[in-house]
């Protein structure tokens, strides 16, 4: 009595197929990334947190510049500048009960909210801006050459019929 089974073994066949293919298939569509890259990344954005974390300990005196009340604090702007007010609060609330300074987070968005809109094409983020203003937030607002140009693109003579 013999147990060969063609279907079966068709079956095992195809299986073996699909699982030696499937690895080299993810691998040519660029969805595994070699795991150097990925720690050489996150090694990098680490050392720029660290670097930026130490940068406001240095510049700020007092509780604002203590790690948790800056990464907490940005943080919070950050999610009040992109209208996310149930997580900022949320954040706030942490921010608070570490003890950081509430007027700081006042002061600072009112510096991002004064140097306007983030242009999508410029190179500048909007974690760059709130880095700045969390540093400084006296900032003086930047001059705004849109608003300058309107103007004069108004009085050129066009007009819409």
């Amino acid at each position: 009595m013999t147990f060969f089974n063609p279907r079966l073994a068709m079956a095992a066949l195809c299986v073996a197929v699909l699982a030696l293919s499937a690895p080299a298939a993810r691998a040519q569509s660029g969805e595994v990334r070699p795991p150097e890259q990925s720690g050489q990344t996150d090694a990098a954005k680490d050392r720029q947190k660290v670097d930026e974390l130490a940068e406001a300990a240095r510049v700020l005196n007092g509780a604002a510049g203590n790690a948790e009340c800056v990464w907490l604090g940005r943080r919070v702007v950050s999610l009040l500048w992109r209208d996310d007010l149930d997580t900022a609060f949320r954040h706030l609330d942490l921010y608070d009960r570490f003890g950081c300074p509430g007027a700081y987070i006042q002061a600072t968005f009112r510096c991002l909210v004064r140097q306007g809109n983030i242009d999508p094409k410029a190179q500048e983020t909007l974690h760059g801006r709130i880095h700045a203003c969390w540093l400084n937030p006296g900032l003086p607002p930047k001059p705004q050459e849109a608003a300058a140009q309107s103007p004069a693109a108004a009085a050129s003579g066009t007009t819409s019929r």
